[in-house]
């Protein structure tokens, strides 16, 4: 009898081990594209959307509609740019470059990111954990191409991601942010 609780006791804890190894989107300090720390931790609270970017991809002017979504409700949604140049030399500038281009040609707002890598050897380590089941806990994913949208529910947990053609205005994306209701599609 003894044998068989602390065999029970062991499996118990061998399976919740992983749930509490997880790491949340707070527990990620990244660079803005200014060069400060932005630690995600001061997000939590909202649903926040993490969006890689590039200003000379056939999806840049999704830039407009992400801004009207964040100015939409900036009251429980944050939407976080990150430049990548991960596809098609589609990012080539530098942060200033990219800064200046978001704010003159679509007014953007939302918080901007130091460019960074979303895929590859050189991946970014929280993309390394929006990509990865083992160190997310929800999925693993890979970035398919540029304005891939990755959506962490006010606890910091990863619920899934929209793939780069969901509009930021779509119905599906509208109904994460206001209603929390998403279904992951495959």
């Amino acid at each position: 009898m003894k044998m068989r609780l602390i065999t029970i006791t062991a499996m118990m804890v061998l399976i919740t081990l992983p749930a509490f190894s997880q790491k949340s989107v707070y527990d990620f300090t990244v660079e803005d594209i200014n060069g400060q720390q932005f630690s995600l931790a001061d997000l939590r609270g909202k649903k926040v959307m993490i969006v890689n970017t590039a200003s000379k991809c056939g999806h840049t002017p999704q830039y407009k509609d992400l801004e009207l979504l964040y100015k939409a409700y900036k009251q429980k949604l944050v939407i976080v740019g990150f430049p990548a140049n991960n596809f098609m030399n589609q990012e080539p500038g530098t942060n200033k470059e990219i800064k200046d281009f978001c704010d003159s040609k679509y007014g953007v707002t939302f918080p901007m990111m130091s460019k960074i890598s979303v895929k590859g050897n050189d991946m970014h380590p929280l993309y390394k954990w929006l990509t990865s089941k083992s160190a997310n806990g929800v999925l693993d994913s890979e970035v398919a191409w540029n304005f891939q949208k990755y959506l962490i529910d006010e606890n910091g947990k990863l619920v899934g991601y929209f793939k780069p053609a969901v509009k930021p205005l779509s119905d599906e994306v509208v109904n994460w942010v206001t209603k929390g209701q998403f279904t992951q599609d495959k």
